[in-house]
């Protein structure tokens, strides 16, 4: 069997180009959509995922920083906090017995 090349949906096309997107991208995911009724949908999907990553990136860039980064931070200054508890804990024991 032939694979039968796919047309681009020339809306989507448009709608893409008037936001913005670049013609390559635009052109690519016009063309990623499958046929109505076809079952092959993985190119579109790894074309989404794509794409959903790139405004990910971008999001995190102009709100200041990664939320991983945040939560990585928030551990880091709990674990900070537990360690000088657990020494102070042991400087006054030290404290008390040297008194």
């Amino acid at each position: 069997m032939a694979k039968t090349k796919t047309k681009p949906d020339k809306k989507l096309y448009s709608r893409l180009r008037d936001n913005g997107v670049r013609k390559k991208i635009a052109g690519r995911a016009a063309e990623a959509l499958p046929a109505k009724g076809s079952k092959s949908r993985k190119k579109a999907e790894s074309l989404a995922d794509d794409l959903t990553k790139a405004a990910d990136s971008i999001r995190d860039r102009v709100g200041g920083g990664s939320r991983k980064r945040s939560k990585a931070a928030k551990k880091a200054a709990q674990t900070r906090k537990a360690k000088a508890a657990k020494r102070s804990k042991a400087a006054k024991k030290a404290a008390k017995t040297r008194s």
